[in-house]
């Protein structure tokens, strides 16, 4: 069971890769540029949290991930978007600030 702190971590890191993912091109990103992402905004984590952040997001139907030569490509499905923009609530993903 996770800490306060821990849920609240995940969630808005959760958050802040739908968001990166609505801001690239293509709705799309390597794993290396997420990962720099996260840590711009304060979250430091390793390859394998990005990894399971991410194979949970697919999992709800977020994003789609996809190998490529080792290195995982992840793609905002339109859900993703939704609740990037807070027009819908996925519980495990905090909710964007209104006008964010």
């Amino acid at each position: 069971m996770s800490t306060p702190y821990e849920a609240i971590q995940t969630e808005d890191r959760r958050l802040v890769v739908l968001r990166s993912l609505k801001e690239s091109g293509g709705y799309k990103a390597s794993e290396y540029v997420l990962l720099q992402l996260l840590e711009y905004w304060g979250h430091a984590v390793a390859t394998d949290r990005l990894r399971t952040d991410l194979a949970w997001l697919a999992e709800q139907g977020l994003v789609t991930v996809a190998d490529v030569a080792g290195v995982q490509v992840a793609t905002l499905t339109g859900r993703g978007l939704d609740v990037s923009l807070g027009r819908a609530v996925q519980p495990g993903v905090k909710r964007p600030m209104p006008g964010a």
